[in-house]
């Protein structure tokens, strides 16, 4: 093998100083020992290289493959995961309105309680209101009536200068006011 690397060297140098190469030449001695390099690389490359290239390349292609099928499964799952919280947000918002009109409704139900206790309240305070002048009003009278009858028979006293009997008086001036009374 040595012999024949330095029989090509000694023709490469010979080439070379013969001038230079013409690209229409052909030289078979070069050309032998390309081809049989190739093919020999070939064969090395196919027997020791080849394998473990297809194993690398069938190794990548699996994973890309399980990573494709992965993707292609959490993209499903993504996409039902944002449907249920579509519908999941839909229903909290319509629990969320449905919750606030029955805040509302409450709210307006107290309102109009509370409005109709005060209204209550106010007729009651009204009421007593109108009792306790009723009252007042029957004890001032009352008062005023015996005010009256005790003028009235202090002035008949005066004037008759003599004193009845006080029962006797003032139930014949009652009598006579309480007549005056009916008759207003």
């Amino acid at each position: 093998m040595t012999s024949q690397l330095l029989y090509l060297i000694a023709a490469a140098q010979e080439e070379h100083a013969a001038g230079p190469a013409s690209p229409f030449e052909v030289n078979f001695g070069l050309f032998f020992w390309t081809w049989f390099v190739f093919v020999a690389l070939f064969f090395a490359l196919k027997w020791f290289a080849w394998p473990a290239i297809l194993r690398a390349t069938e190794e990548r292609e699996r994973k890309i493959k399980a990573q494709l099928e992965d993707a292609e499964r959490m993209n499903t799952e993504a996409r039902a995961a944002l449907e249920e919280h579509k519908k999941l947000l839909a229903g909290a918002k319509g629990e969320a309105h449905a919750i606030l009109n029955e805040a509302k409704a409450v709210a307006q139900k107290e309102r109009e309680a509370l409005l109709a206790r005060a209204r209550q309240e106010q007729d009651q305070v009204l009421e007593r209101a109108k009792r306790e002048i009723g009252a007042e009003r029957e004890r001032a009278v009352r008062e005023l009536r015996r005010e009256a009858v005790d003028l009235s028979l202090a002035a008949a006293s005066k004037l008759v200068e003599e004193r009845l009997d006080d029962d006797a008086n003032r139930r014949l001036v009652t009598e006579y006011l309480s007549t005056l009374g009916k008759g207003r």
